[in-house]
């Protein structure tokens, strides 16, 4: 491959990373979250229920942080501890969709209509393209956040 392809590639997605984590801190600061709040809630809303240990896992960050987390989410109303009855150690964490929703969705109505906009101008064959891009680049960072967390 052609070294001014790559380059091109590379500048075009770090702009593209760098993008995201800006218009993120900026819908987090809107909502009144932290960014990192603001994206393990996202995390969170992809699960029914999740305990501790599992948020722990899938993020790398300890058990402390995560109760600091789970603790400023309840505060704000966007998910709540619910205790197990034959273990009152364990705890399992709902989202509340509807408080989560009220709060983001606002932030982010216009930008998925905005995205609908430019997927509609792709091919099926470019957006399985990208799609396959962004799979297969989500495993290799997954797998360097986790060769990191267990050094």
């Amino acid at each position: 491959m052609p070294k001014d392809t790559v380059h091109h590639f590379r500048e075009a997605s770090r702009a593209y990373s760098d993008a995201s984590i800006f218009m993120h801190e900026a819908i987090a600061r809107k909502a009144g979250l932290s960014s990192a709040d603001h994206k393990y809630l996202g995390l969170i809303l992809q699960h029914e229920s999740i305990t501790a240990g599992e948020i722990s896992k899938l993020t790398g960050l300890t058990t402390g942080a995560v109760t600091g987390l789970i603790d400023r989410l309840e505060k704000k109303g966007l998910l709540k501890r619910q205790f197990i009855q034959e273990d009152r150690r364990k705890v399992i964490i709902l989202p509340n969709i509807e408080n989560s929703m009220q709060l983001l969705s606002p932030l982010f109505d216009e930008l998925q209509q905005k995205t609908m906009a430019l997927i509609s101008t792709f091919s099926k064959k470019e957006i399985e393209t990208i799609e396959r891009y962004f799979r297969e680049a989500t495993l290799l960072m997954k797998e360097t956040a986790d060769h990191l967390n267990n050094r």
